[in-house]
């Protein structure tokens, strides 16, 4: 059975526009590599007010987007984005888990 992940971000306020181009242009192997790990459904929704990220990830198998950060791929996409986004000291984008309490199927 697909497992679900949330989570939450956050991007430096004035680079909306800046992060959702750079997603428009995902590199091919990072999708691809995404994919291979058996991410079947990634979303990112974006609350303007506050800047924050909300992704969302359906997965097949027991990886997510969060175990890739080892790498090279993933590791040259955080550091792609740490300059408009909150980021820790290794690049990674701050993240929060989210838990689920409602989920109507």
């Amino acid at each position: 059975m697909p497992q679900k992940l949330a989570f939450r971000m956050k991007l430096i306020p004035g680079f909306e526009g800046e992060y959702e181009r750079r997603h428009r242009e995902i590199w091919p192997e990072l999708v691809t590599l995404l994919k291979e790990t058996g991410i079947i459904d990634y979303q990112i929704f974006l609350d303007k007010e506050t800047c924050s990220l909300f992704a969302f990830q359906i997965i097949e198998g027991d990886a997510n987007s969060q175990d890739l950060g080892s790498t090279e791929i993933v590791q040259r996409w955080w550091k792609h984005m740490a300059d408009i986004m909150e980021t820790n000291p290794d690049n990674s984008p701050v993240s929060v888990d989210l838990p689920n309490v409602f989920d109507l199927q």
